[in-house]
């Protein structure tokens, strides 16, 4: 049974790690709101990662900081705050959950840290300016921990494509933007969280073992294929 802290796993990608992980580890969820469900291997802590005190937490196998954001406007409608926001929520947060628990999550058994990316830090997307500029701080901060912490703590990342959340809810509103998306994908589909979620499985296991430093596109196809 592992220890796995997890922030943001209240609703989309998090809660469906959160809920496939219940069943055989020990959870503990740091989020503004609290699951819709109880079980006996959760436990909750209702804070704002960002803004306060992180609790205590004594054993820890694996870290995984989910918070995102979704901020897609024109360079010109971007404020310098856009930036600072999307860069705090994605880099600051993480720095500092790693920073609070790396001492005791070096003591865990086969320790691993588990970040988000997004495809548009790979591929240039219009509106993308602020979100791919934080998630490619992400990214930097994958390889150069994952190097810093070598022999010690596992670390790496995933950038999925448009996942069918409620942060994504905007771009998914409805049939039509649901099946241009679709299309715009080679492999005529886009991400469910549950999916997501078996790409951190993977990787918090010791099927992983060899892995740290990587950033793993879940993208039915579009960074890489052109067709």
């Amino acid at each position: 049974m592992k220890n796995i802290v997890i922030i943001g796993g209240s609703k989309g990608i998090g809660k469906a790690i959160l809920q496939q992980q219940l069943e055989n580890n020990r959870v503990y969820n740091l989020s503004r709101t609290s699951p819709e469900f109880t079980h006996p291997n959760l436990k909750h802590f209702e804070i704002n990662a960002l803004q306060d005190a992180l609790p205590d937490i004594e054993n820890i196998d694996v870290l995984i900081y989910c918070p995102g954001s979704i901020n897609l406007k024109p360079i010109m409608s971007l404020s310098i705050d856009d930036f600072k926001n999307d860069f705090e929520i994605n880099v600051i947060g993480a720095v500092k959950v790693i920073q609070k628990y790396l001492p005791n999550l070096k003591k865990g058994t086969n320790p691993s840290i588990v970040l988000f990316s997004t495809v548009a830090a790979k591929m240039g997307m219009p509106f993308h300016a602020s979100i791919a500029t934080a998630k490619a701080g992400v990214e930097g901060l994958v390889k150069s921990l994952g190097a810093e912490l070598a022999s010690v703590v596992r670390v790496n990342a995933i950038a999925p494509t448009i996942t069918d959340t409620t942060l994504a809810s905007n771009i998914l509103r409805n049939d039509r933007m649901k099946e241009n998306m679709i299309e715009r994908h080679p492999m005529k589909n886009y991400l469910q969280p549950e999916e997501v979620a078996n790409m951190v499985d993977f990787l918090i296991s010791e099927k992983a073992k060899s892995i740290s430093g990587q950033i793993f596109e879940m993208d039915y196809g579009l960074v890489t294929f052109k067709i």
